[in-house]
Order: C-alpha cells, then structure tokens, then sequence
C-alpha cells in the first residue's frame, strides 16, 4: 500500500468519512490497515471480513462501500460453481451499498463480468494502492448514489403514470347514445399534480330517453374526498339505471355517503336534473349546491329558481330532496358547474367574491361572442383563474348540455 496514502488524523468539517469493508480471506492481504486518507482529505475507515458469514456480521448502515475479493470462497457447489458467487452473495446482502470487485490481473474477464452483474467498478490486486482504492471507492459510491437517484426517478415516473391511468379510468364517461343532446365538460382538480379531486359529475341517457346530469362536490379536495366523489358518482349511476329520481335517488345516496365516509363531518353537494326525451321539460333537484345556469336562443343566460332546494347529503338524517319542474323551451344550453367556479376572486387577491352573479355575467358576455360548448367552458374556466389572480385552490367542475331546436327536428 502507498505509504502516502494510509493512517492519519483529519480535522474539519468540509469532508466526509468513508467506511469500507473488504471481504478476503487472507488476513494479510494489500488492505491490513486500520484507514486510509486521500489527498482531499477523506478518511476511509476498513473493515475486513475473512469470509461470508463474518461479511454478514459487519454489514452495518454505516459501510459505504464493499470490496470482495473473487478469489473468496464462497457457496460454490450450491451455484453450480460459479465463480462470481462469492459477489452475487454480497450483492444481495447489501442492495443499497456501492461494491467493488478485487481480482488478479490475469482475470480481467471476470472482473469485466463482475461489473456486469453488478459492482460499481473493479480493480486488479497487483495494481491496488492508497490513491487508487480511495479514488474508486468515492467513485463507487457517487454512482451507487446516482443509480439509487435514477431507480427512484424512474419508480416515481411509473407510479405517477400509473396513477393517471387509474385517474383518467375513473373520470365519467358519459351514455348519450341516442340523444339530440350535445355535451361538454371541463374538470381541473385543485390538487397539484392531480388529475382528479373531490367534485364528480357523469351524464347518462336511460332507456325511455330521459336524459339525467349531475353535478357534485365533496368538501375537501384530497384524495380520499377523490375516492368517495368516484364512489358517489358510480352509485348515481347504478341507482339512475335502476329507476330512482329525486328524493328517492338523494336519499339512497346520502345511505351511500354515510357508509363509506371516514367522519360524520364529511357531507357532499348535489345537483340532479332529469330531461325529459322531448328536451322540453327537466326536473332539478339540489341538495346544498348551487342552480345551474340556462341560456335560452334570444335571451340572456340566467340562474334555474332554486327556492326548493335541501340539504347537503350527509348533513341531516331525515332531510327531503323535493324535485322541481322547470321548462327548458326548444333550443336551450344548460350549465352545471361546481362551487370552484364562483368562489374564486373578483379582481385578484383580497377583492369580492365571484359568486353567482359575476358568473352569470361572465357567461353572458362569452356567449355573445359566439362561444359554445368546449370552447365556452375552456374559456370560463380561464377567465375565473384570471381574475383570480392566479390558480384556482378548490376543485372546478364544470359540464355544458346543449339542444339545438332544428337539429332536433332533423332527427325526427
């Protein structure tokens, strides 16, 4: 070993100490010493381990780095006398720790290979001294740390893919086959990263032709207020399909609510309507959320009366949801949004409330441009950030039911 390079004292607090075990079965080998320290002034503390199982023993946090010696003998007969058995063992006792590989000049073949199943490097017995072991140990465990580094990136890529499937599989597809009626819809969580928060929504088109839409807010916006807004909506579904309307389906879903909640604080918004096959006529329904909005051919967007609405589901045991009649007319849009829309700011931060007036007025202004559909929802959502001043904090959900009075004729 070069003298220049072997035991010392270091003082100071800009390195970082080094602990290296080396596995060899010869007690006087090239490393019989207690440290080394290189010209940075690392120090590397040795270890040594004359087989396997004493390896095992001294395999602690604080190692580093391993070096094992090839010529070791190791669990051979059990490998099919495989000469990098010895390194396969240690890799497997020590998955986080940087390895290097110790071979004789004449096997740099099976160094080559050692490198290959995976120590960070290898270096050659007669070629060992002080400067060049501390250089491949620091080099071994910067590259160790680099490839924990990329295995993390790389599993935190897949799980962030997979949990966008997932998310993406459980956003609603909407049943309108059949109907005269176009439909849009805009969503932005308010979880960053995210794509899916606590409001919910889905559009289905029931057998007779009546055309039901719902609209809903769980309060809070994490992931379980994610996972019971999927819940809800999969069970208005199930439970449109089956024939419920009104307060018959609100009261099933506030059994539904109350079962898979994780408290009795969390409760849920609702809007429901229910269009009938001419498109003429819907009923509403609220519980606790806010009226949609309609903008019939000629006249100004405005709000749907909500007088009649009860409450959030999960507020009260006994509450009623009573359905109320409205007439749509024959060319119409419909909107259906959640409270994300209008409780941003007016004017950028510290100013009024958008509320449901600011809302109408905006829609009102957008649709004299000619906007429609996608576009229009697109653009409102965009101009609430704006005058937010910025992003939105709560989640925004937001869906557009349009009929046409000539398409609809033309469809018979």
């Amino acid at each position: 070993m070069d003298a220049t390079a072997m035991t010392g004292t270091v003082t100071g607090t800009d390195r970082t100490d080094l602990t290296l075990l080396v596995v060899e079965d010869d007690p006087a080998g090239a490393l019989a010493v207690p440290e080394l320290l290189d010209a940075a002034g690392t120090r590397v503390r040795i270890r040594t381990a004359r087989n396997l199982t004493e390896a095992e023993r001294l395999l602690t946090d604080d190692v580093h780095c391993v070096l094992v010696d090839l010529s070791l003998p190791g669990p051979r007969a059990a490998a099919g006398d495989d000469p990098l058995a010895p390194l396969r063992h240690i890799l497997r006792l020590a998955p986080r720790h940087a390895v290097l590989a110790l071979a004789a000049s004449a096997d740099a073949e099976l160094a080559a290979e050692a490198v290959r199943v995976g120590a960070q490097d290898h270096l050659f017995r007669e070629e060992l001294d002080g400067r060049l072991l501390s250089r491949a140990i620091r080099y071994a465990v910067e590259r160790k740390r680099a490839d924990a580094v990329q295995v993390k990136l790389a599993e935190s890529r897949l799980r962030a893919q997979e949990n966008a499937r997932l998310e993406r599989g459980l956003l609603p597809t909407p049943l309108l086959e059949g109907s005269d009626l176009r439909f849009a819809a805009h969503y932005r969580p308010g979880r960053e990263r995210a794509l899916l928060g606590g409001d919910f929504y889905d559009v289905v088109r029931t057998p007779d032709g009546t055309v039901h839409a719902m609209i809903g807010d769980v309060c809070g916006h994490g992931p379980d207020e994610a996972a019971l807004g999927v819940e809800l909506r999969i069970a208005w579904r199930a439970l449109t399909f089956a024939g419920l309307c009104g307060d018959e389906l609100l009261s099933t879903m506030q059994q539904v609510l109350e079962h898979e909640r994780e408290s009795e604080e969390i409760f849920a918004t609702l809007c429901t309507v229910d269009i009938a096959p001419d498109g003429r006529r819907a009923g509403l329904c609220l519980a606790g959320h806010p009226s949609p909005l309609i903008a019939r051919q000629g006249r100004a967007a405005r709000l749907l009366p909500y007088e009649d609405g009860g409450p959030a589901l999960g507020l009260l045991t006994r509450a009623r949801w009573p359905r109320r009649q409205v007439e749509l007319g024959g060319a119409w849009s419909l909107l259906m949004y959640t409270d994300g829309l209008i409780e941003g700011r007016s004017a950028g931060p510290g100013s009024p409330r958008l509320g449901q007036d600011g809302m109408v007025g905006m829609i009102n202004r957008q649709l004299a441009s000619g906007l429609r559909g996608e576009e229009l929802l697109e653009a409102a959502v965009t101009e609430v950030r704006s005058l937010n001043g910025g992003e939105l904090t709560d989640d925004v959900a937001v869906l557009a039911l349009e009929r046409d009075r000539e398409r609809g004729r033309t469809r018979g």
